[in-house]
């Protein structure tokens, strides 16, 4: 009698794990579950290492890049068996950094890419700097929220520019045609007349959606965070692992940045 409990003890206990080992693997896939915004962008933020991917375009290779930031550099450098301090991923400042290069259609020279912001708060950035280059050309740009400004540098065999332009005159296309066209900006806003931006209104109107779904990522489903959001009739689409690395992006164009392991689930 003993022996025979003891098997449908074990027997219960063995069909009971693999049925909840079937409910987590499987059970979840026709339902992904929503999570608040916030969790995912502090799970890329904090982020212990670098994520590292290769873009495509029309699924060919046009080039590489890679995204850190300062509060990841910091979780990587402590120790394994040391929990990080609370005020980590609470300070007052942070940074990001997204370099890499990409070749654009039949343009053989390839561009490289080079920018930071560096943010006071999770939600106010003060500085921003990019630097984009090739063999034809240097253009820099260097703002500082303070200032309300941004100073263009454009460095090339045939041109030499150097403006700083307020954030007000960004808002409008002409003034900016105006102050790179030179001597031909009349002629050309003779023919192209656009209107002015509302940027803090197209902001406002971006939504970030949020969730937890599981993808394919070689042989193996797993499980992520997806961020999406849709502006101007097109959607740009994040998913991110669940310990902060950014698996794939998908941009407007028919442009992806993936890891190299990704494939489409």
């Amino acid at each position: 009698m003993t022996k025979r409990l003891t098997f449908l003890g074990l027997a219960g206990f063995w069909l009971a794990m693999n049925g909840l080992l079937w409910r987590a693997e499987y059970g979840s896939r026709g339902g992904d579950t929503p999570v608040p915004v916030e969790l995912v962008w502090q799970k890329i933020l904090t982020a212990p290492d670098a994520s590292s991917l290769s873009v495509y375009q029309n699924h060919e290779r046009m080039g590489y890049c890679e995204f850190a930031t300062s509060i990841g550099q910091s979780m990587a450098a402590l120790e394994e068996d040391k929990l990080p301090s609370e005020g980590l991923v609470k300070r007052a400042g942070y940074q990001v950094h997204l370099a890499g290069n990409v070749a654009l259609g039949d343009f053989t020279n390839r561009l490289k890419f080079d920018g930071r912001v560096r943010f006071a708060t999770r939600r106010q950035w003060e500085e921003f700097t990019l630097k984009v280059s090739s063999r034809l050309a240097v253009i820099e740009l260097h703002s500082i929220f303070t200032n309300q400004n941004v100073h263009v540098k454009i460095h090339g065999d045939s041109l030499d520019l150097d403006r700083v332009l307020t954030f007000a005159e960004l808002e409008n296309p002409n003034t900016i045609i105006r102050a790179f066209a030179g001597n031909f900006a009349d002629a050309l806003l003779g023919v192209v007349d656009l209107p002015p931006l509302e940027p803090a209104v197209a902001a406002q109107k971006i939504t970030w959606d949020a969730r937890r779904t599981r993808v394919r990522l070689g042989a193996e489903q797993i499980p992520i965070y997806r961020l999406e959001a849709g502006a101007l009739g097109y959607t740009v689409r994040i998913d991110v692992s669940t310990l902060g690395e950014i698996l794939c992006v998908n941009l407007p164009g028919n442009v992806t940045a993936r890891i190299d392991e990704w494939s489409k689930p």
